[in-house]
């Protein structure tokens, strides 16, 4: 159950009104790899296998779905339990961690001993092909997936409790879309839906209702997703890994406007 009704006092033109309104609840998930407590994500309590997947995916523990044996869920103990295959040398010096700092909550996106683990997977990505830089997209694509991404995230209408995060083809076509209290979050269960259909991050556009902060858009650096977008503003943070590692950055994309911060030569007009 991650929604439920209670009652409010609605007041609206100097009149008080008795209602119903919806609510979501937020949840700790714990995440166990190879039978070790890995991290706490308090989270919405859905998408719980692509949001794991994404996250191990995000922080470079897996490149790819094939690299898990077995993702076992317990929603009565708010667990997910994941085994890897034999050739994955599961990282010892996460566990070493302050349990303090393997706490994801709902406001931040990866805590400072997190970025220090994905630090050699960003430099693979600068030695990549850079096929991705020919990706030429007409602005309308844009203005149309930002709208497809508002009408499949009803959550935020029902309550404004929550973000969304979306991934669509170069077409503008919706690959996977999901929502959740937090912003990074979101972000992890769209990823992590690719990896699950094993498609390609290379021609995607990521887009997002939250701030394009720099765990935000390092998401997308890992996955090497060349164009994200946002309803919301980018921060100083995100721009410069966008400029970095030659993704085009837009935010305030709503109606027929957009702010595009790194890389604009990949949106026709």
């Amino acid at each position: 159950m991650f929604q439920r009704k209670v009652n409010i006092t609605r007041v609206h033109k100097e009149e008080k009104k008795e209602e119903l309104d919806t609510v979501l609840i937020e949840s700790p998930i714990d995440i166990f790899v190879n039978s070790e407590p890995l991290v706490n994500i308090i989270c919405l309590n859905k998408d719980l296998k692509e949001l794991t997947v994404g996250f191990l995916f995000s922080i470079g523990i897996i490149n790819e779905i094939d690299d898990i044996n077995i993702i076992k869920i317990d929603n009565l103990k708010g667990r997910v339990y994941v085994e890897l295959v034999d050739s994955i040398d599961f990282n010892s010096k996460i566990l070493e961690m302050n349990p303090v700092s393997r706490v994801i909550d709902t406001t931040c996106g990866i805590p400072s001993p997190w970025r220090n683990l994905i630090k050699d997977k960003l430099e693979e990505v600068k030695n990549s092909d850079h096929s991705k830089e020919s990706i030429i997209l007409d602005s309308d694509i844009i203005f149309s997936a930002m709208i497809k991404m508002q009408k499949e995230t009803p959550l935020f209408k029902e309550t404004g409790g929550c973000h969304g995060a979306a991934i669509f083809g170069l077409e503008g076509n919706l690959v996977a879309v999901s929502e959740d209290i937090g912003r990074h979050n979101a972000i992890d269960k769209v990823i992590g839906a690719l990896l699950l259909k094993k498609e390609p991050f290379n021609n995607k556009i990521l887009t997002s209702t939250g701030r394009l902060t720099g765990d935000s858009v390092l998401k997308a650096v890992r996955a090497q997703i060349p164009i994200v977008a946002s309803l919301s503003a980018a921060i100083e943070s995100g721009i410069r890994l966008a400029f970095s590692y030659g993704i085009t950055l837009i935010g305030f994309a709503r109606g027929k406007r957009m702010n595009i911060y790194t890389n604009p030569n990949r949106i026709k007009i």
